[in-house]
């Protein structure tokens, strides 16, 4: 589902019967629009011209919607992601994962916000889990090292794009508020002269940093084959 896909409000003449698909749809439009507190219920109801309890039929809540799009999403970014190569080493998913996944969450405003914090709505997905699991544990890894393993990934990934959609919420739409330039005149160079520096790392190439990022997780987890073999 494209993150910039046009979906204009509808008229009676043109409304289709409501499905899941259709409502998805639009709320996407109004996430990519308007952010995470732009879309409500009430707002996703006018744009489909519609009454608010008839929205109600597919999801009772927010969170319930909410929760059907990370599920779409998280499929999306498997899909950038497979985990069923038999060639990939460990450290080539682990990588492939997190570039996936953080691909996918800046296709939409607020992506990873919006994603964090969901519920999965399609058990299916678990196989994907299972398969991730299999990979580290074939390598050597415990069932828990690798549990822990995946989810570090995962937090990781997410809270990097979280940040770094609060600094350009959506491709090309930059915070004014964190401009390079304003944070350099707010900080006392003489007094804080690595502080001031750290601008220039932190705001300038995010590719970069994530997959330093990243990197430093893999080799935190290369040490884990190192130690003595523990039962879990």
């Amino acid at each position: 589902m494209p993150a910039k896909s046009k979906a204009p409000a509808l008229h009676a003449a043109e409304r289709a019967p409501l499905d899941r698909k259709i409502i998805l749809g639009h709320a996407f439009f109004i996430l990519n629009s308007m952010g995470v507190e732009g879309l409500t219920l009430r707002r996703l109801a006018a744009h489909l011209g519609v009454q608010a309890p008839a929205l109600y039929w597919h999801f009772k809540s927010k969170q319930e919607l909410l929760d059907e799009m990370a599920t779409h999403i998280f499929r999306e970014a498997l899909q950038e992601a497979p985990v069923y190569d038999a060639d990939q080493t460990w450290q080539q998913w682990s990588i492939s994962y997190c570039v996936g996944l953080r691909k996918t969450l800046l296709r939409y405003r607020e992506g990873a916000k919006m994603f964090s914090g969901t519920y999965l709505t399609n058990a299916s997905l678990y196989a994907h889990m299972d398969a991730s699991l299999r990979k580290l544990t074939g390598a050597g890894f415990t069932l828990r090292q690798s549990v822990v393993s995946v989810s570090v990934l995962y937090g990781y990934v997410v809270g990097f794009v979280i940040e770094e959609q609060a600094v350009q919420p959506a491709p090309g739409e930059p915070d004014p508020k964190y401009n390079l330039a304003s944070r350099d005149a707010r900080i006392d160079k003489e007094k804080y002269p690595l502080a001031h520096a750290a601008g220039a790392v932190m705001f300038a190439d995010q590719d970069t940093s994530f997959l330093e990022g990243v990197d430093l997780i893999v080799n935190g987890m290369k040490d884990l084959l190192l130690q003595p073999p523990a039962r879990d």
